[in-house]
């Protein structure tokens, strides 16, 4: 129920005067009980009416008065003394509340509230409805670098306010059950954010792909079709998070790795001019440098391992490791790390491009993680995380970087054995010190139960919808210092697009209701729900469906990898020619209209030889007469006959056959006893 004697003015009217104990004062009850944190008021309904118990609920805001000072406090349990209402008798009840702050009145007469509480209330205070100046007190943010997001519940003339500034110099969250409206309200938030702030730069890594409908006008969205991130911008653990498709690493292998790939990193480097050259010798470059290197020379080094002599015990693990990089080389769904744009030195046009510096007016990049293998989207969460921090650090400030989670329990769980070490690493690591450098965090996330607490404890600025879980509940409470039961107790009954927001860009926490977002910028996914197609299941090709799960019409054309990697083997001159071949040939995928199927040709199908008799060679007589007196003569044994090649030596009397001579001769001289 809404106040209708409020006003969002900020001036006391008739309405908001007490007037003793008049009809329709604001009187509502007295204090019976007071601790340092909550107060008791005790209030009674005359012969059963309702007209004043109506203005009582949970989660709206009182007045309590002492002296000339006034004590906000919120409701949040309410019970009459007898458990149950007589009709037409007087009903006696008590209201909880807990105190928030105070409205100081100064000697000029100017009155400002605070968190702080002066003089607590006394026994007997008068307890009031709350004036609708003093609400506008209470959640006025400042002027300048606010924002309004929505509506009090309490009274939806009133805006609801938030410090931009405040929310974005540390860390914020948007925690929510299913279809509460997380996304419809991190928009919101989003747009408020780059209004106030044009020196923004907002990262969402995106594993739905909603937000590109969201930001039509200020993001530009990067899927598997337009991302270049090359692989050697990678990490020694976040490309062997590619390498063995998600599964622990060999210990033999990633060692192996380890010392290959800074040799591959400076036999790119060789190519550059002597002073190049010389600055990199001096310079240390190890397995995390991000340095350009080629495939083909990784592969080659493999190769020059496995041919030496020694080692025989690397060698099938150097096998092994090779197969894997083929295998990840030539698997089409990994098309944005081993493209032909992946190989000469691109990383100031991928941070540009990722990063939006400069923006050209989209401050947001929405990255579209749904298109990627499940098995590296791990390493490529990790990358983006790690290279905002260090472009926010390395620009002296010159960048303020957002980085917007969604499903950030995936990244980061509370088990520590789960999720990816270097993903959890990187975001823990612009939760603990991204405020320092200009890098911020959005966490948004359904269950904050499976979020890692560190994470969730250093964001500053809380949005809690509708919870309905027990264990996220709790979570919440203990995640906020300044809040307790009586502010989260009614979290699991908001309804949609409601919240309770806490922290330093709300002055006290206020429960509000976002403002309603435009159709044409709500956070749309290919569900079957919000898009509107013209095909059904009758209609659909299906053949275009296999043919995006197989990846074939975009897979990678590895014709010139392989020619390199052939001329790298051969040897360093022919290397060289072939890498000025590789880097010259511009990268065009294969047109199916190009190659014409041949006709059906019987004779290239594999033929059985047939042999001629006339062809074949004469056999001696005498071999020929040998051959048939052993087949008669030899006894027949259960084990094959010795082949016909190798000499037949025949050791029995003559006149007798092969089997009376052997039966003659003793059992002793028929085995070798050496």
């Amino acid at each position: 129920m809404l106040n209708n004697d409020l006003h969002t003015s900020g001036k006391a009217g008739e309405h908001d005067r007490r007037d003793g104990h008049a009809p329709g004062n604001r009187f509502l009850g007295r204090v019976v009980a007071c601790s340092g944190s909550r107060a008791t008021v005790a209030a009674v309904a005359e012969q059963g009416g309702t007209d004043l118990t109506e203005l009582w609920s949970v989660g709206r805001l009182i007045s309590i008065s002492v002296g000339r000072n006034r004590v906000v406090a919120l409701v949040y349990q309410m019970n009459t003394g007898s458990h149950a209402w007589g009709e037409g008798e007087d009903n006696y009840f008590r209201i909880e509340t807990e105190l928030l702050g105070e409205v100081r009145v100064d000697e000029d007469g100017r009155e400002e509230f605070s968190t702080g509480i002066s003089c607590y209330p006394y026994l007997g205070a008068i307890a009031h409805r709350i004036r609708a100046a003093d609400l506008v007190r209470i959640y006025d943010a400042g002027e300048g670098t606010t924002a309004v997001i929505g509506k009090l519940t309490q009274d939806e003339s009133i805006d609801a306010a938030i410090h931009i500034p405040s929310m974005l110099s540390k860390h914020f969250a948007v925690v929510g059950s299913t279809g509460v409206g997380k996304s419809t309200a991190v928009s919101l938030l989003l747009h408020k954010a780059i209004a106030a702030n044009p020196k923004l730069r907002v990262l969402i890594l995106d594993p739905h792909n909603e937000f590109a409908a969201a930001f039509p006008n200020h993001a530009v969205t990067i899927d598997t079709d337009t991302l270049d991130l090359p692989f050697w911008l990678m990490r020694l653990e976040e490309f062997a998070e590619v390498v063995f498709r998600g599964r622990p690493p060999v210990p033999e292998e990633l060692d192996m790795l380890r010392d290959i790939l800074p040799e591959a990193k400076r036999a790119f480097r060789g190519s550059d001019n002597s002073l190049v050259r010389r600055t990199t010798e001096k310079s240390s470059i190890t397995a995390d440098t991000p340095v350009p290197y080629r495939m083909a020379d990784l592969l080659a080094l493999i190769d020059e391992r496995i041919g030496r002599l020694e080692g025989r015990t690397e060698k099938p693990f150097l096998r092994s490791l090779k197969m894997r990089l083929i295998a990840a080389i030539n698997d089409p769904r990994y098309h944005f790390m081993f493209s032909n744009n992946t190989i000469s030195d691109t990383i100031t046009e991928t941070i540009a491009q990722i990063f939006r510096v400069p923006g050209e007016n989209r401050p947001i990049c929405t990255f579209q993680l749904a298109g990627i293998p499940s098995e590296v989207v791990n390493s490529v969460a990790s990358v983006l995380c790690r290279m905002a921090f260090e472009v926010a650090l390395w620009s002296e400030g010159a960048i303020h970087m957002l980085v917007v989670c969604e499903e950030a329990h995936r990244y980061i769980p509370s088990d520590p054995s789960l999720g990816f070490v270097p993903t959890r690493q990187a975001i823990a690591r612009i939760a603990k010190e991204g405020r320092k450098y200009g890098v911020s965090l959005g966490i948004i996330t359904q269950r904050p139960g499976e979020l890692d607490q560190t994470i969730l404890s250093q964001c500053s600025t809380l949005f809690a919808m509708r919870l309905a879980n027990d264990r996220d509940q709790e979570i919440i409470r203990s995640a906020i210092p300044n809040s307790s039961i009586s502010t989260t107790s009614f979290i699991s009954s908001i309804g949609n697009g409601e919240a309770i927001a806490f922290g330093e860009a709300i002055s006290v926490p206020m429960r509000m209701r976002f403002s309603r977002v435009d159709e044409s910028l709500l956070p749309k996914a290919n569900s079957a729900n919000n898009k509107n197609s013209e095909e059904d299941p009758d209609t659909v090709d299906l053949r275009k469906i296999v043919t995006r799960m197989r990846a074939v019409s975009v897979g990678p054309d590895i014709s010139n990898f392989q020619g390199s990697y052939t001329a790298s083997a051969a040897g360093p001159d022919e290397a060289d020619a072939a890498d000025e071949d590789l880097d010259a040939t511009p990268y065009a995928p294969p047109s199916p209209s190009s190659a014409p199927l041949e006709s059906y040709r019987r004779e290239l199908l594999p033929q059985t030889p047939r042999l001629d008799p006339a062809a074949q060679p004469a056999i001696d007589p005498r071999l020929d007469a040998l051959r048939r007196e052993m087949r008669r003569d030899e006894p027949v044994f259960p084990r094959p006959a010795p082949p016909t090649d190798q000499p037949v030596i025949s050791r029995r009397e003559p006149g007798t056959s092969l089997r009376e001579s052997i039966l003659k001769k003793p059992l002793s001289s028929l085995y070798n006893k050496d």
